[in-house]
């Protein structure tokens, strides 16, 4: 999960997310499974409310190793301020690690 609390940012509150959902996972089989980081296949998936204000480019930019896929999808939460125009954007990420299958 990312949040962006003011400024209604959806890209900033995904980096969030995908940042936070990378400093929780540890991948240690790289060289046990003959492979290196640079090998992987990296599907990042995304739910915000407007998923059309996404860069993906950026998204995929927080990931540092692997061919990296972005995807978006509506989810997330909107909660708007009560007085103001300004408001709270959460999103949810998940990434799926794979390696292609070898010929």
């Amino acid at each position: 999960m990312g949040v962006d609390v003011h400024g209604w940012n959806y890209t900033k509150a995904a980096r969030r997310a995908v940042s936070d959902a990378l400093r929780h996972s540890s991948l240690n089989f790289f060289n046990a499974a003959g492979k290196n980081r640079d090998d992987m296949a990296v599907e990042v998936r995304i739910a915000v409310q407007k998923p059309e204000e996404i860069d993906v480019d950026a998204i995929a930019a927080e990931v540092p190793y692997g061919t990296v896929t972005v995807t978006v999808s509506s989810g997330g939460l909107d909660v708007p301020a009560q007085f103001t125009d300004d408001g709270i954007v959460i999103a949810n990420a998940a990434i799926l690690v794979s390696f292609p299958a070898e010929d």
